[in-house]
């Protein structure tokens, strides 16, 4: 997900878990998916959650440009 007020360059957080307690990491998408931060998400879920953001890097993508350009 993103959130409504984030910044460029364009990334997504990952967020696990319901209520006051929520492991999450947060993957730089442009220029490189890379992990930026991670806050308590096992390696096997990370990995998993890079694999899911590379393989829908351009939805990602498109989605964040259309819903910041209309926000503008």
């Amino acid at each position: 997900m993103f959130y409504s007020n984030d910044h460029e360059p364009i990334h997504i957080h990952v967020v696990k878990g319901k209520g006051k307690i929520k492991e999450h990491a947060k993957f730089s998408v442009i220029p490189e998916i890379k992990l930026i931060e991670n806050q308590g998400l096992q390696i096997n879920e990370l990995k998993m959650a890079e694999m899911v953001i590379t393989e829908n890097a351009e939805i990602i993508i498109e989605k964040w440009n259309a819903y910041f350009s209309e926000t503008k």
